[in-house]
């Protein structure tokens, strides 16, 4: 295999970034048609981050040993647990865990490849808030011992995992 020299890299880097202005102005995509104000980051009712990804294999097991031996993700039936902290509040320790399903799973559509879960701070508001919105809400619920869970869809109907960790002493 051929090594790239670095400033190649970056000239090609260069290229593909100056491919994406017009003009020297950054090409802008049209506003959506309802656009509102972006969410109050104080509020409640918000992400904090990514608290799992899960996708479908027809052949997990083989799907979860490529991953650890080439990528070092070591899912033994639970997971790959990865460990994150909050920027804004680095004592807040959370996990994103991620995992390989069965092709036949029905935890997410057939119809939908993997699914997203997004950890929440308030689960209760953020469920009130979008269903003022009109957001699609499952009426599914699950409370664990490590959280409760709800889901909901977007406009393609993907379904997406929302989760609210219990909190710790």
């Amino acid at each position: 295999m051929q090594r790239i020299p670095w400033s190649t890299i970056a000239l090609g880097s260069l290229l593909l970034i100056s491919a994406c202005l017009q003009g020297g102005q950054e090409v802008q995509s049209s506003p959506p048609e309802k656009s509102k104000a972006p969410l109050n980051m104080e509020q409640r009712g918000r992400i904090l981050g990514i608290g799992g990804i899960f996708f479908k294999s027809a052949n997990r097991d083989q799907m979860r040993e490529w991953y650890s031996k080439h990528l070092g993700l070591a899912d033994k039936g639970q997971g790959a647990m990865l460990p994150w902290r909050e920027h804004g509040d680095p004592q807040k320790e959370h996990v994103t865990v991620w995992t390989v399903f069965r092709s036949s799973t029905d935890y997410f559509p057939a119809t939908q490849p993997f699914m997203v879960n997004y950890i929440v701070d308030d689960m209760d508001a953020l469920l009130d808030r979008l269903k003022e919105e009109g957001v699609k809400i499952d009426a599914k619920r699950m409370n664990e011992s490590y959280g409760r869970f709800a889901w909901i869809y977007d406009v393609d109907g993907n379904k997406i995992e929302l989760w609210q960790p219990t909190a710790k002493p």
